[in-house]
């Protein structure tokens, strides 16, 4: 598979576009955010929300 043919899906936290990654083969599905720091951004956001 050629890296232009790489799948791609929009970061929920930052909005940036990110490419699929060897690593994410059996989740993929899942993968919502292009880096541990905007997971991290995202769940500091609706744990502050919700006090």
């Amino acid at each position: 598979m050629k890296k232009s043919n790489l799948p791609e899906k929009t970061c929920a936290t930052c909005g940036r576009t990110f490419t699929w990654r060897k690593a994410w083969v059996k989740v993929w599905e899942d993968v919502r955010y292009c880096s541990n720091r905007c997971r991290a951004e995202r769940l500091k956001k609706t744990s502050s929300s919700a006090r």
